[in-house]
């Protein structure tokens, strides 16, 4: 199949192409060229016409809790909470990760990743904490990502808040969740997760670290979200997290740390000299009020960072919206980050912190992950599109309701903006009814 349209973005810091086309062969871009030039090149081929439309590589939501669209709008039981200690001890882990069991895992997978889709995700990795839906939780996850044919890396957060046998089995739960999905070999992958320094003890996040160098697999942990983990560490090992981190050995590329909101200068360099592969949620650090992380810096130190929605708002043209002015604002520079920087973020940089190969560029040899996003359709862009200003438009102007059509390894999975095979009214009233049963 050729698949044409009026602009390609074939790698998120190249320039826009006008009327160009990629051919896809067996899941792969086989060739790119003008539209005109790869049509008659191969007569034969089927040819999908994106008139009107740029064609861009698939996103890729480097962090993403498919779970928490359950707790989206539950009801407050009291007064909220003072600080991020408190957010977590008294009301997100007794009220929805303690609460969660296989079912409302499922629907709310099942709905969240058919609406990735729709938004032109094509790739994800998803953090499930639920200690109480142990053992079993990632594989009733799968069973409801596999219809969506995204490109998922599933992990269970295993953490020791809840006893040492509790942190035991979710350790298990990822290293036979990653063994299977390897004979299995189909788009779902496994990766190895901890919480925190703060509910992890040394020996734990050593064996999480070391399952995962056996498994060849990235180990991911949530760091610095906000101010308390650097404070906890100081005040109980003498060092802050990555400094930690770094002491007990496993500050290594096979780290995938995300947030990374509040560093100190040390902490920057152990990322930057350690290799450390990190992802940013720009949106869901100031819903929770963590800060601004220090990502031109990481960038700047040639730090390999991804972009995630965190479960938060899934609309990957909202969350590179967010990047794009919140750093600007913070450092009062209109040119502090550019649009390209944050596509190349939610694409190509995603995909290298989750070690997915050859995703995120539309390049021969590489997966045809895709979508074609709409530029003149009921709300079109506002000004004449050209190559120079391509990028900003997209970023300002586009959200996920104007992707048209999304391709996934050579697979449509959405068609004229509905995801193939995917009754959404039913997904949707799936998952108010398991959403009402944890509010319960």
């Amino acid at each position: 199949m050729i698949i044409g349209a009026d602009w390609a973005v074939t790698a998120a810091l190249d320039e826009p192409r006008r009327r160009w086309a990629v051919r896809v062969v067996d899941g792969l871009i086989d060739d790119s060229g003008p539209v005109a030039e790869l049509r008659a090149c191969h007569p034969d081929d089927d040819f999908c016409d994106g008139s009107g439309c740029v064609l861009l590589p698939g996103f890729v939501n480097a962090h993403v809790h498919l779970y928490g669209v359950l707790a989206h709008g539950v009801p407050a039981p009291a007064a909220p909470v003072a600080d991020f200690w408190g957010f977590l001890d008294d009301y997100w882990w007794p009220l929805v990760e303690n609460a969660l069991d296989h079912e409302m895992i499922a629907a709310a997978a099942a709905w969240v990743t058919a609406d990735l889709a729709a938004g032109g995700t094509t790739s994800f990795f998803d953090i499930l904490e639920a200690p109480n839906a142990l053992p079993g939780a990632l594989f009733a996850q799968r069973e409801a990502v596999a219809g969506s044919g995204l490109r998922g890396v599933l992990s269970f957060e295993a953490t020791e808040r809840m006893g040492e046998a509790n942190g035991r089995a979710g350790l298990h739960e990822n290293v036979g969740f990653i063994e299977d999905c390897r004979a299995r070999g189909d788009r779902v992958s496994g990766a190895m997760c901890i919480h925190t320094t703060f509910t992890c003890g040394e020996p734990f996040i050593r064996q999480a670290f070391e399952a995962a160098a056996d498994l060849d697999v990235f180990c991911h942990a949530h760091v610095n979200e906000g101010v308390h983990e650097g404070q906890w560490c100081a005040e109980h090992h003498g060092m802050r997290t990555l400094e930690f981190y770094d002491h007990i050995g496993v500050a290594s590329p096979r780290f995938q740390a995300s947030q990374c909101v509040q560093l100190s200068p040390r902490e920057i360099d152990i990322i930057a000299e350690s290799g450390i592969r990190v992802s940013h949620m720009p949106l869901s650090n100031c819903e929770v009020g963590g800060g601004i992380a220090p990502v031109l810096e990481l960038l700047e130190r040639g730090v390999t960072v991804g972009l995630g929605s965190d479960g938060y708002l899934n609309d990957m043209f909202a969350v590179m919206r967010g990047a794009f002015l919140l750093h600007r604002a913070a450092t009062l520079d209109p040119g502090a980050i550019s649009a390209a920087t944050v596509l190349h973020m939610a694409t190509e940089g995603s995909a290298r912190t989750l070690g997915l190969e050859r995703v995120g560029r539309l390049e021969p040899g590489w997966h045809a992950d895709l979508q074609l996003v709409d530029l003149e359709g009921p709300r079109g862009l506002p000004t004449p599109v050209e190559a120079h200003n391509l990028l900003d438009q997209l970023v300002l102007w586009r959200s996920a309701s104007d992707v048209s059509r999304v391709m996934v390894g050579g697979d449509w999975v959405v068609d004229g903006g509905e995801v193939i095979g995917a009754d959404m009214g039913e997904l949707r009233s799936r998952t108010i009814e398991q959403a009402a049963r944890l509010w319960s």
